[in-house]
């Protein structure tokens, strides 16, 4: 393969050129009531029709950029016999199954990486094997259908995930072998992972859903229960190292509760240049959760303040963005109805053109009467439908069943390269 990809995101909405994805496969399958809260799902999903609504999401990408899954790039690396050694001994080692790395190393490269992915069932070929109430060895991932999560894209940098939850590390490590080794990307990976470290970056997590470039010079980063202050002052040592002329983080802090204000990306999106999807009372209204700004200034954080919140932040520094409400401006009731189903997780292929669920039909309304056309996304693939050229639109993905898993067009999706953006 002698085309390279290099790695390159300099803001949330540029023209997308460059996006990986995960179709769910049997991972999903394989939940039961029992190990999905453990594999943080509050439901299981139904495979069949979440499978059809992905596809929608799935052809709008692959018609507007190039759009790769995981498993083949995992595949595709595990040719090499280094690279397979070193994976499978992190990940075995991670989750206590050692014991099954000989056999493991055996595999042909298509079925070990969905294995890796789907789940390594378990040999019942012991006593304790035989007995254990686990159906595997290494169990499936569950929520790497949210690729955003496991690795995040800034500049010509990958940022590797350093995941809140055990059941999510070994997405992380797929995602810095597939970026550190796969002959078709050009990047360099930051891990915020230090195996040795005993106190010091023991709090350090840092999750996608909650990384937001806003420009080149300006991240916007969610702090909760899935990124620590610690994930987020790690970014902010990487800033520092550059010695650049001037860098700015906006930290937004959430609730831990309800569930759905998981990350950054439930409560706030970037559409456009001049506009951002925001769930109105936690960005904009009256709230004990503060808005920070840091600024960075050749290798020297030169200010740490409060701002009112996120838009006005984003005002100070020159980026203007009208905020359109979650589940529309009437109903405090419907924008938390429809917040709670991924009703503020936009993804932008391009400036002013982004793919959101057509279930949250209040938010849908909003932006069409904030100037953006609604189109179906089965039109949009079948041709029946064009995009409008420079113009804004919302193209519309059916989620009932996705939107169950507790994310939408923007978790699903890991976009590694975008144009830059026209200011």
């Amino acid at each position: 393969m002698s085309e390279r990809l290099n790695v390159n995101v300099t803001s949330e909405f540029g023209e997308l050129e460059g996006v990986i994805v995960h179709t769910p496969g049997l991972e999903v399958e394989e939940m039961t009531p029992e190990t999905a809260k453990r594999a943080l799902y509050s439901d299981i999903l139904n495979l069949a029709v979440a499978g059809k609504e992905y596809q929608q999401m799935k052809g709008v990408l692959s018609k507007t950029s190039r759009c790769f899954e995981v498993k083949d790039l995992l595949s595709e690396v595990l040719t090499n016999d280094l690279v397979r050694q070193k994976l499978l001994q992190e990940i075995c080692t991670a989750e206590g199954a050692t014991d099954i790395l000989p056999a493991l190393l055996e595999i042909q490269s298509d079925e070990l990486a969905r294995q890796l992915i789907q789940g390594v069932p378990i040999k019942r070929d012991n006593l304790t094997r035989y007995l254990s109430q686990e159906r595997f060895s290494l169990a499936p991932l569950h929520n790497f259908l949210f690729t955003r999560d496991a690795s995040m894209s800034f500049r010509d940098e990958v940022v590797i995930g350093k995941m809140a939850n055990k059941v999510r590390d070994r997405e992380a490590m797929i995602m810095e072998t597939i970026f550190k080794n796969h002959p078709m990307l050009e990047a360099k990976t930051i891990n915020p992972f230090q195996p040795n470290e005993l106190t010091i970056g023991k709090n350090r997590m840092i999750e996608g859903g909650d990384f937001q470039v806003a420009r080149k010079d300006v991240l916007v980063i969610g702090t909760g229960i899935r990124t620590s202050t610690e994930g987020i002052d790690f970014i902010l040592e990487n800033i520092k190292e550059k010695k650049e002329k001037i860098q700015h983080i906006l930290i937004q802090e959430l609730p831990d509760m309800p569930e759905s204000f998981i990350h950054l990306d439930m409560v706030f999106t970037f559409l456009d240049r001049d506009a951002c999807m925001v769930y109105e009372p936690l960005i904009l209204g009256t709230n004990r959760y503060h808005t920070i700004h840091i600024q960075i200034e050749n290798g020297e954080v030169t200010s740490i303040t409060e701002e009112k919140n996120l838009p006005k932040a984003l005002r100070k520094l020159g980026m203007d963005l009208k905020p359109i409400h979650c589940g529309g401006s009437k109903d405090i009731w419907t924008q938390e109805r429809e917040q709670w189903h991924s009703g503020a997780n936009f993804l932008a292929i391009a400036p002013g053109q982004v793919i959101g669920y057509e279930r949250n039909v209040n938010t849908v309304e909003e932006l069409n009467k904030n100037g953006f056309e609604v189109i179906k996304a089965e039109d949009y693939i079948s041709g029946k439908a064009e995009l409008p050229k420079g113009g804004k639109c919302v193209i519309t993905i059916a989620g009932s069943e996705l939107a169950r898993g507790g994310g939408g067009a923007r978790c699903m999706s890991m976009p590694f390269r975008r144009k830059a953006v026209e200011w």
